[in-house]
């Protein structure tokens, strides 16, 4: 990832308006779109293990954690379930 971005501040999908709106978690398909990628390629890196932040699976849905994708964004470096990057 890098640091720049198309994305205005004011934008849907920028860290400040996700802040400011999204609750604890958000949906994989908003995840996907903030990083630039399809809803169906977030969901197979969902299931491969590989979306670049935490995912939690809750019953049937799976949820995208807000805290996760607003470090990953800042830090340009992955952090998926189980393990950080660099392990």
């Amino acid at each position: 990832m890098h640091s720049q971005s198309n994305e205005l501040p004011g934008s849907r999908y920028s860290p400040t308006y996700i802040r400011a709106t999204w609750d604890g978690t958000g949906s994989v398909e908003d995840a996907s779109r903030v990083f630039g990628f399809s809803r169906a390629k977030g969901y197979d890196l969902v299931r491969r293990g590989e979306f670049p932040c935490r995912v939690l699976r809750i019953g049937r849905a799976t949820r995208v954690v807000t805290a996760s994708l607003l470090r990953v964004l800042e830090s340009g470096e992955p952090e998926y379930n189980g393990a950080r990057a660099g392990h």
